[in-house]
């Protein structure tokens, strides 16, 4: 898919972050826009952003994790704009906290919307692109769908699980010879709200040595790469059919640590995340 101009593409998330970065890059290639987020604000705010564009867009208001409110949503866009060519399953969540201190409950809201979320979106707009004879799935993976992390088992397995359907959705569609393509994205740390929005259980803070807000803090200190940066390499992704792409130097820096230190890696962020606990808590002691 080497020219966007007069495709149609449904981007979820699409209120702030990546989500609204993708619509306004979309749109700028003349790529009509189906949009959808769980914040109306916010999906709002980005719908006015793009009139200035010659493009079709509609939006709905979408939790992804609703199943055949999903598959209803995909039916309405074929039914608005005539096709669906992409979708960007980006929509997604963040949660903190060892597994022997979060419950079930916490691993199926996470999951509910970051797996199948995106599940529901490559399932309902499949059978739409190869109607349409054109497609592609971008299927929003992260960092930590690369290697894991102390604290993110919830977050990791999501993104792990997403990484495995779409690498074998490709491999799947590859052996149909089908009209359909994908791609799995792992962005690093990309400046979004959603270090804020991370649900983060309350004994974390005795592992980290710092509050809740203070380690969203950090967090967000990470954050190196733009919005708009991200929406541009994945959509030169889309255009070159790559199987994978990674955003960010630490996204490519993650890659390599895992290929050249295999299960080692674990070793080395434990011994890293053990060193800040102990600068958090000297921290503390002096404030």
């Amino acid at each position: 898919m080497k020219n966007l101009s007069g495709k149609v593409a449904a981007v979820t998330g699409a209120g702030s972050g990546i989500g609204r970065a993708l619509a306004i890059n979309l749109a700028q290639q003349g790529c009509n826009v189906a949009l959808s987020d769980v914040n109306e604000a916010g999906l709002a705010e980005t719908v006015e952003i793009l009139k200035q564009y010659p493009v079709n867009i509609t939006s709905q208001k979408l939790d992804v994790s609703d199943k055949d409110a999903f598959y209803a949503w995909a039916d309405q866009v074929v039914a608005d704009h005539g096709k669906a060519n992409l979708v960007f399953n980006n929509a997604g969540v963040a949660l903190a906290g060892t597994v022997g201190d979060l419950s079930i409950e916490d691993y199926k809201w996470i999951m509910d919307i970051n797996f199948y979320g995106v599940l529901y979106g490559t399932k309902a707009f499949l059978p739409h692109m190869e109607k349409a004879g054109e497609g592609h799935i971008v299927n929003i993976s992260s960092i930590f769908g690369l290697a894991s992390q102390p604290l993110m088992s919830g977050y990791n397995a999501s993104k792990f699980a997403v990484r495995g359907l779409t690498e074998s959705l490709r491999q799947d569609l590859d052996i149909a010879g089908s009209c359909v393509s994908t791609t799995c994205v792992h962005p690093g740390g990309i400046k979004t709200n959603i270090a804020q929005s991370t649900r983060f259980n309350e004994k974390s803070s005795e592992i980290t040595g710092a509050s809740a807000d203070d380690s969203k803090a950090e967090f967000e200190r990470l954050f190196i790469t733009t919005p708009d940066k991200a929406a541009k390499t994945i959509i030169n992704g889309v255009k070159k059919n790559k199987r994978r792409v990674l955003i960010g130097p630490d996204a490519v820096a993650f890659d390599l640590m895992v290929r050249t230190l295999g299960s080692w890696y674990q070793k080395v962020i434990v011994s890293a995340m053990k060193l800040q606990a102990n600068q958090n808590r000297k921290k503390n002691k002096t404030a």
